[in-house]
C-alpha cells in the first residue's frame, strides 16, 4: 500500500535553474519488486528500475532521482502512479521527442511509462496530489481463485456480505486518525481524510474460467500511511465474513491502538488505480497545504 508518511527526496518549490520539471504516469506489477523506493542490499524497486533506464537511454553520467505521488509496499501493483523528475534544460530537449519509446524499449515489461510530459509551474507529484484511490479486489468462491486472477485477486474462504462491509465503511469516513490502522513513523502523523470507502460486486473478468463475482473494495483518501488500506480492508473482511459485527472496524478506529484481530492483509491484492490532482492555478497553495504537520480540531496545532 501507499506510505506517505517515509522519507522522501528533499523538497523543492520547483526545478533548479536550468532544469525542467518531467511528469510520469506510469504502471507496474508489484509482485517481483520489493516495494517502490531504492533500497539498500540490492532489492528489486520499481524506482531503481526507472531512474537506471532513465540514465541509460539519456547517455547521463548522472542519475535522477523520481519523486512519487506515493511510495507502494512490496507486491502491491499501480497502474495510476504518477512520478517527477527533474532534468536538465538540455538534455530533456534532446530526447523529450523519443524518450518514451527509448523508456519501452529499456525497461523490463513489469513496469511500464505510458506517458511522459513537461509538468506544469508548482507541480509536485507527491505534494501537488489531492487524493489517491485503490482497488482491493477479494474473491470468496468456495473454488478459490482463477489462476489467471491470482497475481492480483486475494482468495477469501468464507463467503463475504458485502451489504455489511459497507455499513461498516461508512463509520470510517471523514477525518480520523487512523493510528489504529497504520504503523507509525516517528514525526510523521496518522490524521488522515477519508473520502471514499465501498464494496461492490463485480464479475469475474472476461478470461477467467470460473464464474461469480469479486468482492472490490474501492479506497479514497487525500494519503494514507503505512498498511492503512491493507488494515482497513482486513477489518472488514472480518464483518463481511460474519466474525465481527458491522460496528467492529469504527471500535477500532475510536481506540486509536491497533487491534490484534486486525490483520493486515496480503499486498497482492492491492492496486494503486489513481492519483488526483488539482487545477494547475492550485498547485502551490496545495504544495503548501500538504507539507503543514495536521491535527484535528481541538488539538494543538503542529509545526
Amino acid at each position: 500500500m501507499v506510505n506517505d508518511c517515509a522519507e522522501q527526496p528533499p523538497v523543492k518549490d520547483g526545478p533548479a535553474d536550468g532544469y525542467v520539471r518531467v511528469r510520469l504516469d506510469l504502471a507496474y506489477q508489484g509482485a517481483e519488486f520489493s516495494g517502490w523506493a531504492r533500497q539498500k542490499g540490492g532489492r528489486r524497486t520499481v524506482q531503481e528500475e526507472i531512474e537506471t533506464a532513465l540514465q541509460i537511454v539519456t547517455r547521463s553520467p548522472e542519475l535522477f532521482p523520481l519523486t512519487v505521488a506515493g511510495r507502494t509496499d512490496a507486491g502491491v501493483h499501480a497502474r495510476g502512479q504518477v512520478a517527477h523528475v527533474d532534468l536538465p534544460a538540455e538534455l530533456w530537449e534532446a530526447h523529450r521527442e523519443k524518450l518514451l519509446r527509448r523508456l519501452a524499449g529499456r525497461l523490463p515489461g513489469d513496469v511500464r511509462i505510458y506517458r511522459v510530459g513537461e509538468a506544469p509551474a508548482g507541480f509536485d507529484a507527491r505534494f501537488s496530489a489531492i487524493w489517491r484511490r485503490y482497488a482491493y479486489r477479494v474473491a470468496d468462491h468456495p473454488g478459490g481463485v482463477d489462476p489467471l486472477l491470482r497475481g492480483h485477486v486475494l482468495w477469501h474462504d468464507r463467503p463475504l456480505d458485502v451489504e455489511k462491509m459497507n455499513a461498516a465503511a461508512k463509520l470510517l469516513l471523514g477525518e480520523h486518525d487512523f493510528a489504529a490502522y497504520c504503523k507509525k513513523r516517528e514525526g510523521a502523523t496518522t490524521i488522515r481524510t477519508l473520502l471514499e470507502l465501498h464494496w461492490d460486486r463485480v464479475p469475474v473478468d472476461t478470461y477467467a474460467s470460473q464464474e461469480g463475482s469479486l468482492a472490490v473494495a474501492t479506497v479514497r483518501a487525500d494519503a494514507f500511511c503505512h498498511n492503512m488500506v491493507r488494515a482497513l480492508v482486513g477489518a472488514m473482511l472480518l464483518v463481511g465474513d460474519g466474525h465481527r459485527p458491522v460496528e467492529f472496524p469504527g471500535e477500532v478506529l475510536a481506540g486509536g491502538v491497533r487491534n490484534s484481530a486486525v490483520n493486515v492483509i496480503r499486498p497482492y491484492g492491492l492496486t494503486l488505480e489513481e492519483v488526483g490532482y488539482p487545477p494547475d492555478d492550485q498547485f502551490a497553495e496545495r504544495n503548501r497545504q500538504a507539507r503543514r504537520m495536521r491535527t484535528l480540531p481541538g488539538q494543538p496545532a503542529a509545526s
